[in-house]
């Protein structure tokens, strides 16, 4: 039995960013464990630049980021341990792992779940056709690619337009792959614009859009795909050896249903208050895995975020009162976190984060409780789908303690 202070399950830049603050922060023996053979999550496999903006104010490549996210947190004093997974709950605090060093029990005064997110593979996403080699997902990809700098093949075909998607593309183009085509559900690819406008140009990928996967053909390797045109139902192929499915993100939620923690039916991650509180006490929910999926240095501001909240729990503050829940009304697919309480901090950044299922270029923000609206906003960024929308938490100003849930949504 190992009793640390602080568990952050999870190594990415979320839960590094956490234990950095909490060792920092003299919050006792703070213990990392994550299941890869190097800590550093997703960046560690993303070979391009792009990082650490928000967070550090500096631009870096993933793998740099992620090296430097390890070294701070190691610097603080925090332990950082490999090749360990939690494989489950022998109580409501302590969890089994299994390591190479064996198989024992942790039992700290606080739990950070800090799991991340997922991208869907083609079987959760019920396309059919033949079973070949060449499709993966982006993260498979980039693993193959840049960690084990294995080859993938030589025309590809990349479903979905988001960010992750471009990040694909480069990938696929480091490995001597062509990118032949984008494809999109949506009218416009999700990304932001000066990504798509590079992409096309710089580049070279066409895009298209309103258009999904209806088949994979081929026997042994991949050969093609059929594609269909949402609006008129027009088939084609595209002949291919490579399929990357991106986006589509679920997070890594199997330790929060193990455990029997609230989950939110949108995010399908851990219900949380602004101070990342999940349903059992003690336990806080951090990054992706409450927000599938915002960029790496949001993820990590939120290991920022919680960390003060955890030395709270350490000090003894009480839990506050039941809160009043935040609701996502249509277009918008979720809203995180979901309970605001009395007298909690701010969510991080000051932002409530939203996703979107349509495309608004002047969204106005409604915030309604109880039938009456508390606030109207006209934001001067578009809510598109695909990526976060970020809303100010200014607009909760109104909220009644005491009121109904809070809805939230577009006029």
């Amino acid at each position: 039995m190992i009793t640390p202070d602080v568990l952050v399950i999870g190594g990415g830049p979320a839960g590094l960013t956490a234990a950095t603050e909490l060792a920092d922060r003299a919050a006792g023996h703070v213990l990392v464990v994550d299941r890869e053979p190097a800590a550093g999550g997703i960046p560690r496999h993303s070979d391009h630049t792009g990082y650490g903006l928000r967070d550090l104010h500096r631009v870096l490549t993933g793998p740099a980021y992620a090296r430097h996210l390890v070294r701070q947190a190691t610097r603080a004093g925090a332990e950082i341990r490999t090749r360990t997974m939690v494989t489950g709950w022998a109580d409501d605090h302590t969890v089994d792992v299994t390591s190479p060093e064996g198989r024992y029990r942790i039992r700290p005064r606080s739990i950070v779940l800090a799991t991340g997110a997922r991208e869907r593979p083609r079987t959760a996403r019920r396309i059919p056709g033949d079973r070949p080699h060449g499709v993966y997902t982006t993260g498979q990809l980039q693993n193959l690619v840049h960690l084990h700098h294995r080859p993938v093949g030589e025309r590809a075909v990349i479903v979905g337009g988001e960010l992750v998607s471009w990040s694909a593309v480069v990938t696929l183009r480091e490995a001597g792959c062509t990118p032949a085509l984008m494809i999109s559900q949506y009218p416009k690819a999700e990304s932001y614009a000066a990504f798509n406008a590079a992409g096309r140009t710089l580049l070279r990928v066409p895009v298209a859009t309103r258009s999904r996967v209806t088949r994979i053909i081929g026997k042994g390797r991949c050969q093609a795909v059929e594609l269909e045109h949402l609006d008129t139902g027009r088939r084609r192929t595209v002949a291919c050896d490579t399929v990357v499915f991106t986006g589509d993100w679920i997070p890594d939620h199997e330790l929060a249903r193990a455990a029997g923690i609230a989950l939110d039916a949108g995010t399908l991650g851990p219900l949380t208050d602004t101070a990342l509180r999940t349903s059992r006490p003690g336990v806080f929910a951090a990054g992706n895995l409450l927000h599938p999926v915002d960029t790496a240095d949001v993820a990590a501001l939120d290991g920022r975020h919680v960390a003060q909240q955890v030395i709270g729990h350490l000090h003894g503050m009480p839990r506050p009162a039941d809160g009043v829940r935040l609701v996502a009304d249509a277009p918008f697919r979720w809203v995180a976190p979901q309970i605001l309480r009395p007298g909690d901090p701010a969510p991080a950044r000051g932002r409530l984060l939203l996703w979107t299922d349509e495309f608004v270029r002047f969204p106005q923000v409604t915030v309604r409780q109880d039938g009456r609206v508390l606030a109207r906003r006209t934001l001067t960024w578009p809510a598109a789908p695909g990526r976060v929308f970020r809303v100010p938490s200014g607009l909760l100003t109104g909220v009644s303690p005491t009121g109904g849930p809070v809805r939230i949504g577009l006029r």
